[in-house]
């Protein structure tokens, strides 16, 4: 049964601003796909462990039996949801090396859809799929390890080749450090001892880590788009 930590799942983020093959806000007609998007929603705000198949079939309106003709199992569910979200972060991360202006302008466009995952998704997942869905984690594993390492690493070089970030930095060193300090907010009861959420959790490391690496002139840029940040969150509300 699911226990409610923050209000009805029914109100929860809707998957299609993560799915790479749905068109976000367009109704999803696909059994498969809608089954997918609700064990997305779930899972996210109450832990892969909290939701069981009963109440992934119970929010939907439809029987287990429906469910158990596309997902063999809960197993398979979780891993189909992990690598949907995974594939997606990888599109996201190539389309905003190919759109930002810079090295520091590409940080923030990864602190923007960071901040989106993370707003409503509940600090237990990694550690549920850590003991719960191991297959599941070590393809979470790879991805960290694989093309994250990547991501960052690229970043850094791009950086000190912009002269926006410090030349004598060891970018393997820090980009390794990078990927393993995202865990750090997964750690059980990190978030209750900080009081804040993953979301501004994985902001202030994102800035501190942008911090440690850029020169002068790397500064000056993540002050700008601070500042255009806080501008359009204004704007939104």
């Amino acid at each position: 049964m699911v226990k409610k930590r923050d209000g009805n799942f029914r109100s929860a983020n809707s998957f299609h601003s993560f799915a790479p093959a749905m068109i976000q806000d367009t109704p999803i007609h696909d059994t498969a796909e809608r089954i997918l998007a609700r064990a997305h929603d779930l899972f996210m705000q109450y832990g892969l462990r909290s939701v069981s198949m009963d109440d992934i079939a119970s929010s939907l309106g439809m029987s287990k039996k429906t469910i158990y003709q596309y997902y063999a199992d809960k197993a398979q569910l979780v891993d189909a949801v992990i690598g949907t979200l995974l594939a997606h972060n990888q599109t996201c991360c190539s389309a905003h090396r190919e759109t930002a202006e810079n090295a520091v302008h590409e940080v923030f466009k990864g602190m923007e859809f960071t901040n989106q995952v993370f707003r409503k998704m509940n600090s237990s997942v990694l550690f549920d799929m850590q003991k719960y869905h191991p297959l599941s984690f070590e393809k979470f594993l790879r991805h960290k390890n694989e093309f994250l390492y990547r991501f960052v690493l690229e970043n850094l070089k791009r950086g000190v080749k912009e002269e926006l970030y410090r030349p004598e930095i060891n970018p393997e060193l820090l980009a390794r450090y990078r990927v393993e300090s995202l865990l750090i907010p997964f750690q059980m009861h990190f978030t209750d001892m900080v009081h804040l959420n993953l979301a501004e959790i994985q902001r202030e490391i994102f800035l501190l880590f942008l911090y440690g690496v850029v020169n002068q002139k790397g500064h000056k840029l993540i002050l700008k788009y601070q500042q255009e940040s806080i501008k359009q969150t204004d704007d939104e509300s």
